[in-house]
């Protein structure tokens, strides 16, 4: 059974960080969820988000994912660490209960599962440029402007809340929905939350992070 419940988790790991770094985008609402209000003026946000991401060169943070699916008894929990550095490096590692491994350095991605090593040109390969490209914009604050989205922005006293609906087909099919929880206090994202169409979820919470520390270039070498 717990075999079962790890190749589970693994495999909505595996859709659901593709859906994350492809996608990253989400459903208009009508109302303003509960305990937010809609943000009167978006260009103040964006302008803000921009100049701040502008900053940053590198970011650390570890992460808990929470799962949900319809078919499980019980919720899958999984735990990690990320990592950024500017320019075009990228490090997305889960250490519990399985390890799994993505990885960019400039124009190559890594993925490593089980001890095995796949070695990936993002610039031959343009399914992985497209979901490089949406990973380094998400990470410098650069999505707000794709007009392949639309974008609903929410706010309380503590976090701003972007719900935004994907344009494209393809990316319909995948997500109902996407929330992006950001931090007032320096505008970091500090939740992502995945909503499929049948209702599944992704929940994913940063914690522990830290900006602009060293990291050395290793990190992002897989072997």
């Amino acid at each position: 059974m717990n075999n079962l419940i790890c190749q589970n988790s693994k495999n909505a790991m595996q859709k659901n960080i593709l859906m994350f770094i492809y996608f990253i985008p989400l459903v208009l609402l009508a109302q303003a969820p509960k305990g937010f209000v809609q943000v009167k003026d978006t260009l103040f946000f964006k302008q803000k988000m921009e100049s701040q991401s502008k900053l940053v060169n590198t970011i650390e943070s570890d992460f808990t994912q929470e799962k949900y699916l319809s078919v499980m008894s019980e919720n899958i929990v999984s735990k990690g660490h990320f990592c950024f550095k500017k320019t075009n490096m990228l490090r997305w590692e889960y250490n519990d209960p399985y390890k799994y491994l993505i990885a960019v350095n400039k124009d190559k991605m890594f993925i490593k599962d089980n001890g095995k090593v796949s070695k990936y040109d993002i610039n031959s390969n343009k399914m992985f440029k497209s979901i490089n490209e949406m990973m380094v914009n998400t990470v410098q604050g650069n999505l707000l402007n794709n007009k392949d989205y639309k974008a609903k922005y929410y706010e309380n006293d503590k976090q701003y809340l972007l719900e935004l609906s994907p344009l494209q087909k393809g990316a319909k099919d995948f997500l109902k929905v996407i929330q992006l929880y950001i931090d007032k206090t320096d505008y970091s994202v500090v939740k992502v939350k995945m909503i499929e169409p049948g209702d599944d979820y992704t929940s994913i919470n940063f914690t522990n992070r830290k900006t602009n520390q060293p990291i050395d270039d290793e990190k992002f070498i897989v072997k």
